[in-house]
């Protein structure tokens, strides 16, 4: 996926989830903060951030914040993008061979994931979850207790037992990572639940990305280490 309008930008302060304070060419802006995680460890003082201008002229937030510069890696910060990258390969048949139904955000009983696929006989629900953290080379998820997270991969685990296949993507928004885990310290409950899952039958699969200022693709496979 291709931002078009990316500048820049210099880190102030997050007063909120939804919005920070960066500087824009030596100007303060209040910017949209596109994911509303804690990225405690990222969104430092003066850190090199990346922002993009929003096509809504009537947003009161004329730009985005889709990035971060943490040493030496560049880390995609738009919670959007995992579910963009995934869609990008489920289209071009890198996850699935002959796919003939792609159906995004696709209801089943109380139930709603990121993608329905049918292919070659397979139906397919796929829950996505965006990866921004990274402790010495580790990437970890949640960064924060998540109980919405751990509802959908239950709720999976009822589309199992219906006769449908699962998956688990855990797209990885930056390069440089040697393996990803659930993050025990935040929040152990989801690296129990997503064992669960795996051993019932869903497939957890993470992938790191490619990431430039203006760009995110996804690339290689990292391995899932969950006990």
């Amino acid at each position: 996926m291709i931002y078009n309008k990316v500048k820049q930008a210099r880190f102030v302060a997050r007063p909120n989830r939804f919005i920070a304070h960066v500087l824009i060419d030596g100007k303060q802006e209040v910017v949209h903060v596109k994911n509303t995680g804690r990225c405690r460890e990222l969104l430092l003082p003066d850190a090199e951030v990346y922002v993009d201008e929003s096509d809504n002229l009537n947003r009161k937030t004329k730009w985005d914040l889709i990035g971060v510069r943490k040493g030496d890696m560049l880390i995609n910060m738009d919670s959007n993008a995992p579910n963009k990258v995934v869609h990008e390969w489920l289209l071009a048949g890198k996850l699935f061979h002959n796919v003939t139904y792609i159906k995004p955000e696709s209801k089943y009983k109380n139930s709603r994931f990121d993608f329905y696929v049918e292919a070659e006989g397979r139906k397919i629900y796929i829950e996505v979850k965006g990866v921004t953290l990274e402790e010495e080379r580790v990437a970890k998820f949640p960064d924060a207790p998540s109980e919405r997270a751990i509802k959908h991969l239950n709720e999976l685990a009822e589309a199992m037992e219906a006769g449908y296949e699962a998956y688990v993507i855990l797209v990885i928004q930056m390069k440089g990572v040697d393996y990803f885990t659930p993050n025990q310290a935040t929040h152990p409950a989801f690296g129990e639940v997503l064992k669960e899952t795996r051993d019932k039958g869903a497939k957890v699969l993470a992938y790191d990305c490619l990431v430039t200022e203006n760009s995110l693709e996804l690339d290689c496979e990292v391995k899932v280490i969950l006990s």
